[in-house]
């Protein structure tokens, strides 16, 4: 089987070309300051930078690339292209993107289930890196057992949806212009049925209350989001159909993406062999075997991404590469730190409860990973999908 792609194909050759090109004259000093920042554990880092980042990829025509469908304002490019841009883009260590939320999980979401009027609406401002998006899905009795979610939402006298209930977790919600957010519009339905997928727009300060969640490294990207009352304004998909938007949604979130994701983990091993190198840890046996491991699973995870990206649609496929990547980044995480031996413990000697900390990048890795087990649907909750949706075995009793 050939698990890659032809990169001497002329036409992915020029492509290429075209995207190195375009980075190198585009990434200039005006992004210098948000060059390798913004990814997991930083993902507030650099916001002014990035946020003008998201508008000059908008202006080259890059975001929603994939969509299949131009006349937003985007290019449309092949599978193999894709993979290309996300491969030269991660190679440059360009700024994570603040738009990554609209662009690959709304937009994909809106082209499957929007209407007309709601794609014209929103795709041409995420394309044009105008509009920022951020998620409302969990919330803090219902995280991974998301059909549990409490948030609501009732029509006013003027026939508008009001939103009310608290979500947490939230990437980018400091800094985002919409929120989708799942809530409950029946509440006499059970679980999975009488919710609905809707937009709400963040610049509500009397509805919607955002608060910062500081974490174990000493950032705070994620967020607890408070909704009072606050208006939507469109429905997708119909209202009460928003479980089955909310999973075609999360069918969308791991794509050619994860192929970037992994260059960035590649360069976080390197980072750790040249630790273990300089500190000759890598004279330890075990050691070494541990890298070479890491090495091997990483190269594997790239074979299966791009085995699953042009196949037929697997229901599996999803949580497969959840587990794969999460375990693998927390046991680089702990290698990090392994390698160093005891001064990977000490952190900075003028730390104070008021101030955030400062960590080196292994540290933080370490820190981060702890959650990857966690975060994007937990381990449990893609065993269970794999148990019941492709080996077929009897569902949970509830």
């Amino acid at each position: 089987m050939e698990f890659g792609f032809d990169k001497a194909d002329n036409e992915d050759a020029a492509f290429r070309g075209e995207v190195r090109e375009w980075l190198e004259k585009h990434l200039d000093e005006r992004f210098t300051d948000a060059v390798g920042r913004g990814g997991p554990g930083s993902e507030h880092e650099g916001g002014t930078e990035r946020r003008a980042w998201e508008q000059e990829l908008g202006t080259g025509g890059w975001i929603g690339i994939g969509w299949g469908r131009e006349g937003f304002g985007n290019r449309v490019a092949t599978l193999t292209q894709q993979v290309v841009w996300a491969e030269e883009y991660a190679r440059v260590r360009a700024p994570g993107r603040y738009g990554h939320i609209g662009e690959n999980l709304l937009a994909p979401t809106l082209l499957a289930y929007g209407t007309e009027e709601q794609q014209s609406r929103f795709l041409p401002p995420i394309a044009r890196g105008e509009d920022l998006w951020c998620q409302g899905y969990s919330e803090p009795g219902a995280g991974s057992d998301l059909a549990s979610l409490r948030t609501s939402a009732t029509r006013d006298k003027d026939g508008r949806w009001r939103v009310s209930g608290q979500k947490v977790w939230t990437s980018l919600a400091r800094e985002a212009d919409w929120c989708f957010v799942l809530a409950r519009t029946d509440p006499d339905a059970r679980r999975h049925r009488g919710i609905s997928f809707l937009l709400v727009p963040m610049d509500q300060p009397d509805h919607i209350d955002v608060r910062p969640i500081r974490q174990l490294t000493g950032t705070s990207e994620f967020n607890e989001v408070f909704f009072d009352g606050a208006v939507a304004e469109e429905v997708v998909g119909g209202e009460g159909e928003g479980w089955k938007v909310a999973m075609g949604l999360l069918a969308f979130e791991r794509g050619v993406s994860t192929l970037a994701q992994q260059i960035g983990f590649g360069e976080e091993l390197r980072a750790v062999v040249r630790t273990a190198t300089a500190n000759d840890a890598i004279r330890d046996p075990l050691v070494r075997a541990a890298l070479v491991r890491l090495w091997a699973e990483l190269r594997t995870m790239r074979w299966n991404a791009l085995r699953t990206l042009g196949g037929a649609p697997d229901a599996g496929a999803p949580s497969v590469a959840k587990l794969l990547w999460g375990g693998w980044h927390q046991r680089l995480g702990e290698l990090a730190l392994r390698v160093r031996g005891a001064e990977a413990s000490v952190g900075p000697t003028d730390w104070t409860p008021d101030a955030p900390y400062e960590l080196d990048e292994q540290q933080r890795l370490f820190l981060f990973t702890r959650a990857d087990t966690i975060y994007g649907g937990s381990d449990e909750i893609q065993r269970t999908i794999i148990a019941e949706r492709v080996l077929g075995l009897p569902r949970e009793a509830t």
